[in-house]
């Protein structure tokens, strides 16, 4: 990680104190890796990662596993065994306390004897919510909450949108030139970056829940949108499809490919069901939604209805005119930018389309969270500020 986060003991007349020497940063630190092994693959779980010591040593590590079972704590006390007994178990949300497709993690870690747990964050889910860390504390576990809390924030992030406000984290993904331009005149874009670049945006399709284009990108490019990195072939995301009045053609490679890689197309309420219908059957999902006045999908509606589905982190990579309906209903939670050194001039397709202002104060406010060269192109990893 880029930095620890300080964490302040809760005293809580429980003997819940615990020393934080800088082995517990790390132990966090590598709980917190575990976890981001889990993104992309959880959903609609959060990607928790758990590390079990005893004495100082390492005797169990978990982390979600697909489709956000067994739970990461299930994971850790299985490979820990008895050797849980009396440990210190680092876990970077806090255990879950409520019955779903399996026992509270809160009692599992009580039932194996750990004697500690020093937990990240909160969940903000309300079936937890403090209930864990409560479960925990009354059956004599000692707890802590805070170590690594920036960290776990950030990596749970589309867990935490989708909880609280319905709908996934979305970020939009661009590769464009120095003057903002996708593609030339002609519609020419290949490659506008380089290898480096274009590899790390296939790690993020593995990272993310879900991929989605507009209806304009999948008639002009018929993308695949899977995952083409060695050894990740298996983490392509769900893909998704705005297509207002699904006019996404059945007989595509986008379509034809439905019964590997899952295929949502988000289309308005009026959209002909004659259309619908035919993707339906090739095996691609079809979600009506809201439109707006000009016939298009509603975002937010379609965003909601993402989130209905159980996804948590959204990638968008295009085109413009979808970016600039997203930034325009203020719905970009972090951007992804890769620039090359190119130029391609005013002639260009822009990486924003359909979305301006004309004051510089209501331009929405983006902080650089991670910057990599990668060859000769540049890509800045950014989180939407609060107003």
């Amino acid at each position: 990680m880029a930095h620890s986060v300080a964490m302040s003991p809760e005293p809580t007349g429980q003997g819940d104190a615990v020393r934080l020497t800088q082995d517990g940063h790390d132990h966090m630190t590598a709980a917190l890796v575990l976890a981001a092994r889990g993104l992309g693959r959880t959903w609609p779980n959060p990607a928790v990662g758990c590390v079990i010591t005893r004495d100082g040593v390492v005797v169990g590590r978990g982390w979600t596993q697909p489709g956000g079972r067994p739970h990461a704590e299930v994971e850790a006390l299985r490979r820990a065994g008895s050797a849980a007994y009396g440990a210190t178990a680092y876990v970077t949300l806090e255990p879950c306390s409520h019955h779903g497709q399996t026992p509270p993690c809160a009692d599992a870690l009580a039932a194996a004897g750990v004697a500690r747990v020093v937990a990240a964050l909160e969940d903000p889910d309300p079936r937890v919510s403090g209930r864990g860390v409560a479960r925990l504390r009354k059956a004599g576990v000692a707890v802590q909450v805070g170590l690594g809390a920036e960290e776990a924030t950030e990596l749970n992030a589309g867990f935490f949108s989708r909880v609280r406000s319905g709908q996934p984290l979305v970020t939009v993904k661009a590769a464009a030139s120095l003057d903002g331009r996708i593609a030339t005149a002609s519609g020419d874009s290949r490659w506008i970056t380089g290898v480096r670049a274009r590899m790390l945006g296939h790690r993020l399709r593995a990272e993310h829940d879900a991929i989605a284009i507009g209806i304009g990108t999948a008639l002009a490019d018929d993308p695949l949108l899977d995952c083409r990195i060695p050894g990740l072939e298996g983490r392509s995301p769900v893909r998704v499809v705005f297509d207002s009045q699904a006019r996404l053609p059945p007989d595509g490679r986008l379509a034809r490919s439905a019964d590997r890689v899952p295929l949502w197309v988000l289309c308005t309420d009026a959209a002909d069901q004659a259309r619908r219908d035919r993707l339906e059957s090739g095996g691609v999902r079809v979600l009506p939604v809201a439109g707006t006045a000009d016939g298009r999908v509603d975002v937010r509606a379609a965003l909601r209805a993402l989130g209905g589905q159980g996804l948590t982190r959204l990638l968008v990579e295009g085109g413009g005119r979808l970016i600039g309906a997203l930034l325009a209903a203020d719905a970009v939670d972090r951007l992804a930018w890769f620039s090359a050194p190119l130029l391609i001039g005013d002639r260009g397709r822009p990486a924003v389309a359909g979305f301006g202002l004309d004051r510089l104060a209501d331009c929405p406010d983006f902080a650089p969270l991670d910057r990599r060269v990668l060859g000769s192109d540049l890509m800045t990893l950014a989180r939407r500020m609060p107003r």
